[in-house]
């Protein structure tokens, strides 16, 4: 195996010439240091290319497992860069390439294709060893295409944390068997926690030894109460190793994508988890740890609310969810399972099965106001091809007697008690080999008309045009719509019902 970062020799080689940390520090981020003839960054160039910027956002809008990962990997056919900005280990992107299907954990998937840049950026945590092998299997596979650039304000989601989270969930467990949150046991709570309290330690800790070490002695004072960690000294000594082979892929990152921005380079922000998991506007305390948002991916990768241009968020044709937490369309019958087995519907992660239901025009309503997106990409049309209706819910009915169409209750109990109402829509043939044949030689013309009207319904309720439809697991079965014309985003906002 050819040794790790062979693939972004080129870039080592500018950076010894051009880029000492205190000179990134004295000079402009725009500018080249004084008396070099390289530019801080090997990508960087003055020329001005094309008349637009484009910067696009991709978001999940339900409870996560959306295949963000397949339109996110479509989509980076046309862009430059594509960024991960948040979560880390737990997240996994499933692609399904001619040479077979691929996982994503910590990588963004620019780094399957050719000329792309794959970021992983600054609001990650991130677990060096588990990246490392990631990378090393796509090396293995002949799959690491793009390069790879590892943001230094990352931070690192250390053993420590993966301890930790199953002690808390253990604890949750004896409080209260109903408090459990069913997380994926990653370390990703703790990590984030440690990071939003000063505690933590970032990618770009892991070349200074002696601040390392210093770092993980402090943290390491707050962990009294976890049981069976590793020694400071052996995860330190661990830390230092993978850090030395992961040294020529970590850098500033936000200076490279305004730089990009500058160039008229197309940019897209891949989303992790989603909207509804978000820690502030998801269903607490049955949510992730960041901010899986459209404006969470600005924070996390650096780019200012000015610069983008699209926001896209994607959404399966029902609706899943894994873990515990509210779920008002679960169908827990026959249905609900017809839904998981044609649909494949285990975690990427964890290989738990997920829970099933049907498409809640609620929650994308309030993912559609809390995001701003400007289109849709509807996945998986192809799982409730055959049926003879297809239901999606357009309201909630709540306890008090009073209906709830765009704005989710705050507290997840209450969410719990909404009944939801169903409007039935004709359904849509099988996704046959020949209907696939025809869809990819002529486009989204040929989508079966029933299919045609749903997505229609979805634009309806929404006010979101979808753009993007999703109608099988392989990297070539997506089809894109004709792209919305008019005003912008503020037209497409659903008029608030109060």
């Amino acid at each position: 195996m050819r040794p790790l970062g062979d693939h972004l020799r080129e870039d080592r080689a500018a950076r010894s010439l051009a880029l000492s940390r205190a000179a990134t520090r004295r000079a402009p981020h725009y500018a080249t240091p004084a008396g070099s003839t390289r530019a801080i960054y090997p990508e960087r160039s003055d020329r001005r290319e094309g008349n637009t910027t484009t910067v696009r956002v991709v978001v999940g809008a339900q409870f996560g497992d959306e295949a963000k990962g397949k339109i996110s990997d479509y989509l980076a056919s046309g862009a430059r860069y594509v960024v991960r900005s948040g979560g880390g280990p737990n997240a996994g992107h499933s692609i399904h390439l001619p040479e077979g299907p691929v996982v994503l954990h910590q990588l963004a998937c620019g780094v399957l294709r050719h000329g792309v840049v794959g970021v992983s950026g600054p609001g990650m945590v991130v677990q060096p060893m588990k990246l490392e092998a990631e990378m090393q299997e796509l090396e293995r596979r002949g799959l690491l295409r793009g390069q790879v650039v590892l943001s230094d304000r990352a931070h690192v989601l250390l053993p420590v944390h993966e301890i930790e989270d199953a002690w808390e969930d253990e604890l949750r467990a004896k409080k209260n068997p109903q408090a459990g949150l069913g997380t994926t046991k990653s370390g990703i709570g703790p990590a984030y926690s440690d990071r939003s309290g000063r505690w933590g330690v970032r990618l770009g800790d892991l070349a200074r030894p002696a601040q390392l070490r210093e770092r993980l002695e402090l943290l390491y004072a707050t962990k009294t109460h976890v049981p069976n960690l590793p020694p400071v000294e052996e995860l330190t000594s661990q830390l230092v190793e993978v850090g030395s082979r992961l040294d020529p892929l970590i850098r500033p990152t936000e200076p490279m994508l305004w730089d990009a921005i500058a160039r008229r380079e197309t940019i897209l922000l891949e989303g992790a988890q989603s909207a509804l998991l978000d820690v502030d506007f998801g269903t607490y305390p049955f949510v992730t740890s960041s901010h899986p948002t459209s404006a969470g991916q600005l924070v996390g990768s650096g780019i200012p609310p000015t610069e983008v241009d699209e926001v896209i968020g994607v959404a399966k044709a029902y609706c899943t969810r894994v873990g515990a937490g509210p779920f008002p369309t679960e169908d827990t019958g026959e249905r609900g399972e017809y839904l998981r087995r044609v649909g494949g519907e285990r975690g990427a992660t964890t290989g738990r099965p997920r829970r099933c239901g049907w498409l809640d025009l609620v929650m994308l309503r309030y993912g559609a106001r809390l995001n701003g997106f400007t289109s849709l990409a509807i996945t998986k049309v192809d799982v409730l091809g055959g049926l003879e209706e297809v239901p999606v819910c357009t309201q909630y009915l709540m306890p008090d007697g009073s209906t709830v169409r765009d704005v989710l209750p705050t507290q997840a109990d209450e969410l719990a008690r909404a009944q939801p109402v169903y409007e039935n829509l004709p359904g849509w043939p099988e996704f046959h080999q020949r209907l696939k044949d025809r869809v990819q030689k002529e486009g989204a013309s040929a989508l079966p008309s029933t299919l045609r009207r749903y997505l229609d319904r979805i634009t309806e309720e929404t006010r979101v045009p979808v753009q993007y439809v999703g109608y099988g697991a392989d990297r070539s079965e997506t089809v894109a719509l004709a792209p919305p014309t008019g005003p912008g985003r503020r037209a497409s906002m659903t008029p608030w019902t109060g």
